[in-house]
């Protein structure tokens, strides 16, 4: 079926092909995607885009001498089947299967994992300059997205590298998109920078007529810069220091080929701009590259069809309810960091554009921007992914902590993500955000409560923290009126003899199915901070056995709360902390992932019932 692609399982074999046969191989590259993601789901559109390109770059590149970086990696299922990895794309972000992403255990192609965006250049100008200090030849090249791009990160490492005389290229893919549509002056300013072809053809043109007139040539030379700002916006790229070229086509392969093995004669930082299309070669995708970003399994002949939950996810009910409180409040403002559908904020946006703000992809800068709007009287609602609130810690604490400010953070993808594996995991923000003075942290059991928590937290003066899991919760129903829980204040949801376990939010179900073959007591903590102390203390006395339950890091999470307080207060009793294991936890069905873990009712019962023992 594939003629040339079944040949060609490394590099190596692909620089064995002619250049004539470059475009039916990319042909059987794309039809091979398409047949593959529709059997595994995974992103498709970033990755039909990026064919062209990444022949290019094995077919001119000593790969994996010369370094790849890939910014994000969402786009590399081509790489992957061109460095020997085509039979395991049938166990595409499965578990025990290959990555969704790069990955340095992996392949020695893949030379920098990566997940998160923006961080491609600085990754590339390392490896760049531990070759010149090692006196090699290598080449690094860095391949970022534009919506990638307006990541600070990014900017930082354009500064730094383009007064560095190392060996690096910096490739922009410019597809006009990221997940969601990219914002900004960046992208407005590659947009008409378009027009540059305008331009490089008048200045070629005069040069070969003035040529003949060198005063004024050399005139015309000297005010380049002027007239260059006169025709097409001056560049950026060349303002940071390096050689820009481009915009061209990234899907044509002569074009590619020619300027890839040219630049790679060159010496130190070059910038080169090419233009594609998300989706290229699938018309589905093509007309809407959105929803094909990232797909589940589907029918490539019918496409992707969208079908209706029976019960609304977590991120749904969030989005029901800013809309909600936005009607109610005209201080309430949604903001997200380039994941305006991710986040649920698609109704938001259309019903209340002014108030609505997507920053790109700039984490720190959406927590700050928060923060100032929260000095000027607005209630500011920050949607945001577990794993990308990483990313602005030091904005949450020094920012918006230290000044107490009311901005409400909706964390979406608390806890394990499934497929898309260690780099989105939302497996530390329990931790890393109760050590925080000022903020308050909820975790909601079901999408009832998860409503109520957000109202909670609005009505809050200071920050706060309503942490949620990916998916749809136990399906109960949601109340839409508006109804703030105490402070503080956790629920008993079941009572029992000699074990109380205290169970923080996603682990509810799991810990009432458990309490039902082991008859013990279940209280949803609702809040990370401030623990309920008065419950977790007659709990205490009442029981033989505390079990603490969180879908976070075993490591300063919740039961360490818990672990704490029984300290502060003098109180002895077996406490059995169960959460994350202190491991990175690869990709797979998330059921599977908490019993693996030990988080399933099964797993909880066992675990338990050994420490009962020990016990007695």
């Amino acid at each position: 079926m594939y003629s040339l692609l079944d040949t060609v399982n490394t590099p190596a074999e692909l620089r064995a092909l002619g250049r004539e046969q470059l475009p039916q191989l990319a042909s059987e590259l794309r039809e091979f995607l398409v047949e593959s993601v529709s059997k595994t789901g995974g992103h498709l559109s970033s990755n039909l885009g990026t064919v062209e390109l990444t022949i290019a770059l094995h077919y001119i590149y000593d790969t994996p001498e010369d370094k790849l970086v890939w910014d994000v990696g969402h786009q590399t299922y081509t790489h992957k089947i061109l460095t020997g990895r085509r039979g395991a794309m049938d166990k595409l972000r499965m578990a025990g299967g290959i990555s969704g992403f790069p990955k340095r255990e992996e392949s020695p192609y893949d030379t920098f994992g990566t997940g998160h965006s923006s961080t491609s250049i600085s990754a590339a100008l390392g490896m760049a300059v531990a070759a010149k200090l090692q006196g090699s030849e290598r080449r690094a090249v860095a391949v970022i997205g534009d919506g990638a791009m307006s990541g600070g990160m990014a900017f930082e490492a354009l500064n730094n590298a383009g007064a560095m005389d190392a060996n690096l290229l910096v490739i922009l893919n410019d597809n006009d998109m990221s997940i969601s549509r990219p914002v900004g002056a960046l992208n407005n300013y590659l947009a008409r920078l378009m027009s540059g072809r305008f331009y490089a053809a008048m200045r070629r043109g005069s040069e070969k007529v003035l040529k003949g007139i060198p005063p004024v040539l050399e005139f015309a030379k000297r005010a380049e810069e002027h007239v260059k700002g006169m025709v097409t916006p001056s560049t950026l790229f060349e303002e940071f220091g390096f050689n820009y070229i481009g915009p061209i086509d990234g899907h044509d392969l002569d074009v590619l080929l020619g300027t890839l093995s040219n630049i790679r004669k060159l010496g130190g930082p070059q910038f080169l701009h090419i233009v594609t299309q998300k989706g290229k070669g699938y018309a589905l995708a093509e007309e809407d590259c959105l929803l094909y970003h990232g797909v589940s399994k589907f029918d490539r002949a019918n496409g992707v069809v969208p079908k209706p939950s029976a019960q609304p996810t977590y991120t749904q009910v969030f989005g029901s309810w800013l809309c909600d409180i936005a009607e109610q409040d005209e201080r309430a403002v949604g903001i997200t960091p380039a994941m305006c559908e991710g986040s649920g904020l698609a109704e938001f946006a259309g019903r209340f554009p002014d108030r609505y703000f997507d920053v790109g992809i700039a984490e720190q800068h959406a927590l700050t921007f928060a923060a100032g709007l929260a000095c000027a009287g607005y209630k500011p609602v920050v949607a945001i992914y577990s794993t990308f609130l990483q990313r602005a810690y030091d904005q949450l604490i020094h920012d918006i902590a230290i000044q107490n400010l009311p901005v409400v953070l909706a964390i979406d993808r608390g806890g394990l993500v499934g497929a898309d594996g260690a780099t989105h995991a939302g497996s530390f923000d329990l931790s890393y955000l109760r050590c925080i003075p000022n903020i308050t942290v909820m975790a909601p059991a079901d999408e009832n409560e998860c409503r109520a928590m957000l109202y909670t937290a609005f009505q809050l003066n200071g920050p706060s923290a309503v942490r949620y899991p990916r998916g749809t919760g136990p399906g109960v129903a949601v109340n839409r009126e508006m109804r703030a829980l105490p402070i503080g204040k956790g629920e008993l949801r079941r009572t029992g003899k000699r074990v109380a376990i205290l169970s923080f939010g996603s682990m509810l179900a799991p810990a009432l199915a458990a309490a039902e073959q082991l008859d013990a007591t279940v209280a949803n903590m609702r809040f990370v901070k401030p623990l309920d102390e008065q419950l977790l203390l007659r709990l205490a006395r009442e029981h033989e056995l505390l079990v603490s339950v969180e879908e976070n890091t075993i490591l300063g999470g919740a039961g360490s709360a818990v672990a704490e307080c029984l300290e502060l207060h003098g109180v002895l009793i077996p406490l059995l902390q169960l959460g994350l294991p202190d491991r990175f936890i690869e990709q797979g069905e998330h059921g599977r992932m908490l019993a693996d873990c030990g988080l399933d009712a099964q797993g909880l019962i066992a675990r338990i019932e050994t420490k009962l023992i020990k016990a007695t």
